[in-house]
């Protein structure tokens, strides 16, 4: 890349990837994500034959994107007639979510003495579940960045955890078959019915983390905003995903000040140098990523209608309009947006109190 040069992203490489079956997006907490993820479901609708959009942070917003409550069972998407959404939460085991036909007290007290399996069986479950639905592509709207990294390991989690359920059998014999009496199961869910459908979800997972590792199925779309602590969390991200064989070409650089936006103001000229300095460090780390510069707008991108104009932006480079707003104006962007941030800062801490 020449000097100076900054090359016109887009994320038009993953529309174009017919192949590809799960498209992962996630990034530091507060930086546009949910409308990242509903935009780049609806463009693959126009595209692909059906679409999934599946929420996995216990916030969910996705309903605030598109308007339109949505709940743990996919539902078409107003104005849409190959769009779907659900908003799901793998992190916390509900009773009604984990049908084990009668199994589920036992599994669920077997389980416990594995870490982190009770959380993998219900992202396990969720997976068999859309495993069984024909959508042609899924994208996950994932939770921050922790917690991201934590959903991705529940497939390996749940491989070995059923691999030490499945162990139990040659290394107890019969005693399995007693505990399951202990429990009060019947015989129609005894050793042999628990261990089949162990060793069933044991197979969609194997499939799953597969299919997970293979770049011709599974992307990951970075999204962040150029700040350090943003930079910071997105290399990290990038490391770990690299760690995992989790394929990742693609960085969304969100709420980014455009210099002919920039006028009179000190704070705001300011600040347009601060994301310059931290957007050619990007560029500078990600010189063979598709990267994606999105503007920072005076109000939040809410609706099916307001989804499909920022689109465009996804597709080819913001122009800032001719027109410049006056200096007011632009600092009520800035303005807006953090008493966006600080809104959703407290409606997260409510919600995890709840």
């Amino acid at each position: 890349m020449a000097s100076g040069e900054i090359p016109e992203g887009s994320v038009q490489n993953v529309l174009d990837q017919q192949s590809l079956k799960w498209v992962f997006v996630g990034g530091k907490g507060g930086v546009g994500k949910t409308t990242c993820s509903s935009i780049i479901s609806i463009l693959l609708s126009r595209v692909r034959s059906s679409v999934l959009i599946i929420s996995t942070d216990p916030a969910h917003n996705l309903s605030d994107a598109f308007q339109q409550r949505f709940t743990k069972t996919p539902n078409l998407v107003n104005g849409f007639t190959n769009l779907y959404a659900m908003e799901v939460d793998p992190t916390v085991e509900h009773e009604d979510e984990v049908e084990l036909d009668g199994m589920d007290g036992f599994i669920s007290d077997l389980s416990n003495a594995i870490p982190g399996i009770d959380e993998a069986m219900s992202f396990g479950e969720m997976l068999k579940l859309v495993q069984t639905m024909d959508y042609s592509i899924i994208v996950f709207d994932t939770a921050p960045t922790g917690h991201t990294l934590r959903l991705l390991q529940f497939p390996t989690t749940l491989e070995k955890g059923l691999g030490q359920l499945m162990s139990l059998k040659n290394k107890f014999g019969g005693m399995l078959g007693q505990m399951t009496r202990l429990f009060g199961v019947g015989d129609e869910f005894g050793e042999d019915a628990i261990l089949g459908r162990i060793e069933g979800m044991k197979d969609i997972i194997q499939q799953v983390n597969k299919q997970f590792r293979d770049p011709d199925l599974t992307t990951f779309v970075c999204i962040c905003i150029p700040e350090f602590l943003s930079l910071y969390e997105t290399e990290r991200l990038v490391q770990e995903l690299s760690k995992f064989e989790i394929d990742t070409h693609n960085i969304i650089i969100n709420q980014v000040l455009f210099d002919d936006e920039v006028v009179e103001s000190k704070l705001l000229n300011a600040r347009m140098k601060m994301q310059q300095k931290y957007l050619d460090q990007f560029y500078m780390l990600y010189d063979d990523f598709h990267i994606t510069k999105l503007p920072l707008l005076p109000e939040e991108v809410c609706g099916v209608d307001a989804l499909k104009n920022f689109s465009r932006n996804f597709l080819s480079a913001y122009k800032p309009a001719v027109t410049r707003g006056t200096v007011e104006e632009l600092e009520g962007r800035v303005s807006t947006l953090a008493q966006q941030l600080k809104d959703a800062e407290a409606e997260l801490e409510k919600r995890k109190k709840g």
